[in-house]
């Protein structure tokens, strides 16, 4: 066994100082953001949060529900072809 002698960090270590901003409140703060995609040159606009791949949350229902707030969603692995393909054709289009 190694030991480590280096100082390591912590959250309690770290402290996040906040921007100035030029806002005079929060409700005049937009979430949306445009990104181009990098190979196929498309854009998204969205907030750029995304609910998690877990097996009980990344689910073509997150996936919808989220996107009517404009979030999205890394779906699970555990569909099968078919099921992506009917959930394509009924989904709204640029989901």
């Amino acid at each position: 066994m190694r030991i480590e002698y280096e100082i390591k960090l912590g959250f309690k270590d770290v402290m996040f100082r906040p921007k100035r901003s030029t806002l005079s409140s929060r409700s005049q703060v937009k979430l949306e953001r445009t990104f181009r995609l990098k190979h196929n040159n498309t854009e998204w606009t969205g907030i750029p949060v995304m609910a998690a791949n877990m097996d009980t949350v990344g689910t073509f229902e997150m996936a919808l529900a989220l996107y009517e707030k404009k979030l999205f969603t890394a779906i699970h692995k555990h569909y099968s072809p078919d099921e992506w393909n009917d959930f394509l054709t009924k989904s709204p289009k640029g989901i």
